[in-house]
């Protein structure tokens, strides 16, 4: 595993790296071409907020894996273009929200006291207050975009200053906001009109991106507060200058103006704005959290393990990652059967879930069922990141479908692959704590453990083809670990199902397909 750092990180996150055996190079001051140069050596990369991770990047980078943002915000990366090469992209999202949840607190403290502004006049040895009067949060209404994990963290604390908190969030729920005694307001056009301080906590997208713009202002309180320590450009800039100008913004603290890391923004120039150079996350145990979680998600990356903050992957908190592990590889499991058993190409996968597995977040089980559906295949990097990407590229659709109720298991899966001319299923369950099983192939029932190594016959059901089976393997000095027989007594038919301690020849698969009365024989590796 070998690790390139191209924006500084603490020292912590370092080290926690080395301690799981990567290679690791902090070089923080090299060029974008020395960057595209080196970047083809590398299996990681870990940015912070400068570094452009574009097609221009993703050309050079060969053996990359994935992408560590030391921080939240990911648009300094390219995710479609990560997507489809398989590529990773994790974030920090819950280090540092303490961290800027209260530089907000700060920034709309110095604000409204007019701190930086004092200070400067007494560093310079002049006793003088005046046109720097205060205002008091007490008894204000400050609205807050964006009710995510730090707006709300500022919500309760500001709360704690006697304020009326407003918020205009469409995708948290009415519960939310009566569990965090916030206002909910269902236009943002209404949250202008009625609060006297704006605070920002939502992250910059498409849709967000310009959100609070000249319309907004326009509907504002003459004498606003504007708090930004989310990203650039949420607050369209030129319109917060006019705002400025025609006093319909009285005041402004910004963590996050235009341009960094370059300090051209024209908020520089006014006395009444309290600007900070992108530190919302720079406090020493925000950098430690951030750096040490970094480095735990992309070793788990590179090992190709599920990540909680996986951008590209649908979002699982890590107590969901601990409830749905044993099916990932339970699903994986069940895909990886498919090409080993079928040559016939895919044209549909359908996964029904019964039972407790329905309850949980299966569509990161559909992602490991595909993954191992496809890795037998392909010499392309199949893994969760990209496994939905591969099969829309072959033509191959995917369905899911829940049942809460189930008969004979707690929980099951069953997959089902139809190509041209059949349908094969395969369905699995899990156990105690996270034992595998697969309990149906193809309408034959077992109860099979699945080992690295199995041994897979489908056969005419009549005596002598299991002693004949267990003889030649021991020829091919391959020893059985277990096996399980499923029949299908009205077809005389039977599959045995046999987990082995080692691989098979091809001559000894050879001689086990030869046997009377074996249909097919297969040797699967999972």
């Amino acid at each position: 595993m070998k690790v390139l750092v191209s924006e500084a990180i603490a020292e912590k996150g370092v080290e926690t790296l080395l301690q799981a055996g990567a290679t690791v190079d902090v070089k923080p001051n090299l060029t974008r071409q020395e960057l595209l140069d080196a970047i083809g050596d590398y299996d990681a990369l870990i940015v912070r907020s400068n570094t452009d991770v574009n097609e221009e990047l993703y050309q050079k980078a060969i053996r990359l894996k994935v992408v560590g943002r030391a921080g939240n915000g990911v648009d300094n990366i390219d995710m479609e273009g990560a997507t489809k090469r398989g590529i990773i992209v994790v974030n920090t999202p819950e280090s540092n929200v303490v961290s800027a949840a209260e530089l907000t607190i700060g920034l709309l403290l110095a604000t409204c006291r007019n701190i930086p502004q004092l200070q400067k006049r007494l560093k310079e040895k002049v006793w003088d207050r005046a046109g720097l009067k205060g205002i008091e949060l007490q008894g204000k209404t400050v609205g807050i975009v964006g009710l995510g994990r730090i707006g709300s963290l500022v919500a309760t604390r500001l709360k704690s200053f006697g304020m009326n908190i407003i918020g205009y969030d469409p995708y948290i729920s009415d519960t939310r906001f009566k569990h965090l005694g916030v206002e909910k307001k269902e236009k943002l056009e209404d949250l202008m009109k009625a609060c006297d301080i704006l605070t920002v906590h939502t992250p910059k997208t498409e849709e967000t991106y310009g959100i609070i713009g000249k319309s907004q202002f326009k509907a504002a309180k003459k004498g606003l507060v504007v708090i930004n320590c989310a990203r650039a450009g949420i607050v369209n800039e030129d319109a917060l200058v006019e705002a400025l100008q025609n006093k319909t913004v009285a005041r402004v603290g910004i963590d996050v103006p235009e341009g960094e890391p370059r300090a051209i923004s024209p908020l520089l120039d006014f006395d009444n704005v309290v600007v900070t150079p992108h530190a919302g996350a720079d406090t020493k145990e925000a950098q430690d959290n951030v750096g040490i979680t970094i480095a735990q998600e992309v070793i788990s990356a590179l090992r190709g393990e599920m990540v909680p903050n996986a951008v590209n992957l649908p979002t699982l908190h890590t107590q969901d990652l601990e409830a749905v592990k044993a099916y990932l590889k339970l699903g994986e499991t069940l895909g990886k059967l498919y090409y080993q058993l079928e040559k016939e190409a895919v044209e549909k996968v359908e996964i029904l879930y019964r039972g407790e597995v329905a309850a949980l977040e299966t569509s990161v089980i559909s992602l490991a069922i595909l993954k191992g559906l496809f890795e037998p295949i392909l010499k392309e990097r199949v893994n969760y990141v990209n496994a939905n990407v591969i099969a829309k590229s072959r033509g191959v659709g995917v369905t899911e479908s829940k049942e809460s109720a189930i008969d004979n298991y707690l929980t099951l899966i069953t997959v089902k692959v139809v190509s041209k001319n059949k349908e094969f299923t395969i369905s699995g369950t899990v156990f105690g704590k996270g034992e595998l099983r697969i309990v149906e192939i193809n309408g034959y029932e077992f109860d099979v453990n699945p080992s690295p190594y199995m041994l897979i016959a489908e056969n005419i059901d009549k005596p002598g083809v299991i002693g004949q089976m267990g003889t030649l393997l021991g020829v091919g000095k391959v020893n059985i670990a277990t096996m399980q027989l499923g029949r299908k007594i009205a077809d005389q038919r039977a599959m045995m199902v046999l987990t082995i301690d080692s691989p098979v020849s091809k001559e000894t698969l050879e001689f086990v397909g030869g046997i009377e009365g074996i249909i097919r024989a297969h040797y699967v590796k999972i």
